[in-house]
């Protein structure tokens, strides 16, 4: 039999549920403009009827409903496309972070070098540029050729070469702030990093407490995803939850969020790469190797795009400097003076044979030597007429270069050039083949600094006069002390230089003191052609035509516009790919906001729904008690 009070708990439910369902409306309304908020639904269900099936039951008709019922409130979520979104997340926060440095990059050879000391320069700031200061300093040269007996065009000369070396100071110094703020930008990314793992952490330890007592903590998972993809940015990530008990968080190869326990990342300082961070497993100290997000393309930037062009200047001011000193030192000054440098180089040791203290056990273990030139006189287009194997020392090891009797002396050239060796050769104004230390891949080995040369046959041997004998056992390998020794008896060598030489360069201070100093005539038995002759100028304004020995076959101007070229198109390409993955992540935000962003009118349309509900509930519970006032206060005796 019914109870006599079943209508109205019938209209409480009713009410009780539609106005659930109105509140849900209100909430969904108030946080519409909330980033990561997903519409709430209430999902209603009829209640369990009085009766159920048995063999004991009332004598009653049927299953009589007790009306309505809130089985859950769930939010509006597709997972599948949550999970695309943080993988794209990762693609986009790469390119994103890679655009923005490269542009800065590209940015340096555009900007004005902010020179002062030539009044000339400073009213035509648009020849502040590093290629243009390059394209004068050649050009004083010229003129100096043209008017040897003139102190004007020396002065001129020096000048020229003071703005080169300021412009290229200062090149390599804001490619070296870049690579400072790359740094930084790592350590402050790790540091977030952590920050979004605790709070993940954090969450889920309240979200189980939610789950335990059997309530679905939607905006608790609002703010969890909201966290995970704001981690799907900075490092690449990969969300499992397939265990109900457990919301894990992989990157790397391991999970970084497992339920309520998170491990931090670290950055350790690596006297390798020049003290550079690097990000690191906190517990283990293991080395982390993203492969998306905003860490990674920081670390690509500072490690590769960056150094890469420091290395690059480094590269075009040591042979620069190199190519300008070795013709200066064989020329005379208008006041007779001989041998000097016209660019100061410092060197990175001060042994004589380039021996260093490597280990830093007391003991010379190593040789820093950045030049070997040869001792006989070679022409590019003779036939070496021999053959055997060099080897030079690699980014990964040894590289061998093979040669043959029909080859000519530039055909070997080349082919070192083109092995991918960490070595250029090349012939001197003289003839003389040198070969040349380059930058290395490896941040572990130094720059500028030839680490093994070695040949089976005689072409670094008796025909070029680099090596005194051919097989392993004679090859030049840095890691000994004195390794020279065992070059060719007429063989030089110079010492390597100090680390980036495009921060120090500095013109001779002896040429500033007097301009009389500066080369422009060659001599004959160290004396001098007289005032008047302009070759030794000519000579080093020839240099700008000259192939510049450091792989590839490029003169000094057309290596320096490869260079403003390379990173341009480097980053032209991170902004098409920074534009393409900004679209693909719109178009997936796009589909997350049509499924779960909050409509209003959407809302509206529910919020009328329920209000008729709510006012049909509170009809039969008046409706009801009408009826139980007939029976309670009229039916009497």
């Amino acid at each position: 039999m019914l109870s006599t009070f079943t209508g109205l708990e019938m209209g409480k439910r009713g009410l009780q549920a539609h106005e659930q369902g109105f509140v849900t409306v209100g909430h969904n309304l108030n946080n519409q403009g909330v980033e990561g908020y997903s519409r709430q639904r209430v999902i209603m269900t009829a209640a369990d009827p009085i009766y159920v099936p048995g063999l004991t039951r009332d004598n009653s008709k049927g299953h009589i409903g007790q009306g309505l019922s809130v089985e859950r409130i769930e939010r509006v979520r597709d997972l599948l496309l949550e999970d695309a979104i943080i993988h794209e997340t990762g693609r986009a926060g790469y390119w994103d972070a890679s655009d923005d440095y490269l542009l800065k990059l590209d940015q340096v050879y555009h900007e004005p070098t902010n020179l002062v000391s030539d009044t000339s320069l400073i009213n035509n700031p648009d020849k502040f540029t590093i290629r243009d200061l390059t394209d004068e300093f050649w050009a004083s040269w010229q003129d100096l050729s043209n008017r040897p007996t003139e102190i004007a065009a020396r002065q001129a000369v020096v000048q020229r070469g003071k703005n080169l070396v300021e412009g290229i100071n200062n090149t390599f110094r804001r490619l070296r702030e870049i690579r400072d703020m790359a740094d930084g930008d790592i350590v402050g990314t790790v540091g977030q990093v952590n920050t979004l793992t605790k709070k993940i952490s954090s969450l889920n330890e309240i979200i189980q407490e939610a789950e335990a007592l059997g309530d679905n903590p939607n905006d608790l998972y609002d703010k969890r995803d909201l966290a995970v993809e704001q981690l799907g940015k900075l490092i690449d990530v990969h969300v499992v939850r397939t265990d109900p008990d457990e919301f894990i968080v992989y990157t790397n190869g391991r999970h970084i969020v497992q339920g309520t326990i998170y491990h931090e990342l670290d950055t350790r300082r690596t006297p390798d790469n020049e003290g550079y961070a690097e990000v690191v497993w906190k517990e283990t100290g293991e080395r982390m190797d993203f492969q998306a997000g905003k860490l990674r393309a920081l670390i690509d930037v500072r490690d590769i795009d960056a150094r890469e062009e420091i290395q690059k200047l480094d590269v075009f001011t040591m042979n620069f400097i190199d190519a300008v000193n070795s013709v200066h030192r064989k020329g005379f000054g208008s006041n007779g003076r001989t041998g000097l440098d016209f660019f100061h180089e410092v060197p990175f040791v001060t042994n004589v044979n380039g021996n260093y203290d490597r280990s830093g056990d007391g003991a010379f273990d190593s040789s820093y030597v950045f030049r070997l030139t040869g001792s006989n006189k070679l022409s590019l287009q003779d036939h070496i007429g021999i053959e055997g194997t060099m080897t030079f020392a690699g980014p990964a090891g040894n590289i061998n270069v093979d040669y043959f009797a029909t080859e000519t002396v530039e055909d070997v050239i080349h082919k070192i050039n083109f092995s991918g060796a960490e070595v250029s050769a090349g012939l001197d104004e003289a003839g003389m083949m040198v070969l040349k230390a380059v930058p290395s891949a490896d941040t572990a080995n130094p720059d500028f600094v030839l680490r093994h040369v070695e040949d089976s046959g005689q072409f670094l041997v008796g025909y070029s006069g680099v090596l005194a004998d051919t097989g392993a056992a004679n090859a030049y390998d840095w890691q000994q002390a004195d390794a020279v020794l065992g070059l060719a008896g007429d063989a030089a060598f110079a010492t390597a230089p100090i680390a980036h030489p495009s921060g120090w360069i500095t013109v001779n201070e002896t040429l500033e003191r007097d301009a009389g100093s500066v080369a422009g005539a060659f001599g004959t038995d160290g004396v001098s052609n007289g005032i008047g002759d302009g070759s030794a100028a000519m000579a080093i304004a020839q240099i700008k035509t000259k192939q510049v020995t450091v792989g590839e076959s490029l003169t000094y101007s057309d290596y320096f516009a490869e260079m403003i070229a390379s990173i341009g198109l480097r980053g032209e390409a991170a902004e098409k790919f920074n534009k393409l993955e900004a679209a693909i992540l719109k178009n997936h935000h796009d589909t997350r906001q049509a499924i779960s962003g909050v409509n209003i009118n959407e809302e509206l349309t529910e919020m009328i729904k329920y209000q008729h509900g709510y006012n049909a509930s509170a009809r039969i519970v008046t409706e009801f008690d009408k009826m139980l006032d007939v029976i309670i206060n009229r039916m009497g005796v």
